[in-house]
């Protein structure tokens, strides 16, 4: 499959979505789920099947999410970032609850990188203000998507100079997380330490000084992977501070 005959696929099934077929669009989708398609096929499928009316589009997603296959996570989420300008926080909203469901890190990640992701990008504080309190959800999964969306944004930011106030934020936002006890959770948010600390690493020795000398309950996992990306003068003044 190409770029043309994946986005003519999604073309066909959201036309079936579009009609109220739901079964004929999931059956026109299985041959594709059942092989080892290209995530980047997924996502153009994903994305013309997310351009439709939303609810009866929704409708779809919430069937196809039954299926668990590897590769509906990817379409779901490059569904769900097609209604972000149109529906934004019911997108999230989407997003948060296909994550809990998914219940594993690749459903998780798939998600988090489509969907909170591309907010990130393409509304910073929209999405900061939607997303505080999922950094206390009971969910594990849902707190590690807030460090994979953050990833993305580190890794579209290109620790670009314009945008080191909006880093800065980023720093004080996964503050909270630092001590997250879970490993599923502590991957994802030190993922988006680690992607900060690449592109702006100046300000993540600083912060990280700043976390271990106030904090002691934080997984040395989560200060290891945040420390990933800085020199070893970096390094030893972030432990001094740990001592």
């Amino acid at each position: 499959m190409n770029t043309a005959q994946a986005a003519t696929l999604g073309k066909e099934i959201a036309a079936h979505i579009a009609q109220g077929d739901m079964q004929r669009a999931l059956k026109h989708l299985a041959p594709t789920l059942a092989a080892k398609t290209p995530f980047a096929m997924l996502d153009r499928i994903g994305a013309q099947i997310g351009t439709g009316e939303i609810e009866s589009t929704n409708a779809f997603l919430d069937e196809l999410a039954q299926d668990g296959a590897l590769g509906v996570w990817a379409i779901l989420g490059s569904a769900l970032t097609q209604q972000l300008e149109r529906d934004f926080r019911g997108a999230l909203k989407r997003g948060r609850a296909f994550t809990i469901h998914g219940d594993v890190w690749y459903a998780c990640d798939a998600l988090g990188e489509r969907v909170l992701g591309r907010a990130w990008v393409a509304k910073f504080e929209k999405t900061r203000q939607a997303t505080r309190d999922w950094r206390f959800d009971e969910n594990r999964w849902v707190r590690r998507s807030i460090g994979v969306g953050i990833h993305v944004w580190a890794k579209r930011s290109r620790g670009e100079a314009k945008h080191n106030a909006q880093a800065n934020d980023l720093f004080e936002f996964l503050a909270p997380m630092f001590c997250e006890r879970e490993m599923d959770a502590v991957k994802g948010i030190g993922w988006a330490l680690k992607t900060l600390g690449k592109f702006y690493p100046a300000r993540a020795t600083e912060w990280l000084g700043e976390m271990v000398a106030r904090e002691s309950d934080y997984r040395a996992l989560m200060l290891r992977k945040a420390t990933t990306y800085l020199n070893q003068t970096q390094r030893a003044e972030i432990y001094r501070a740990a001592s």
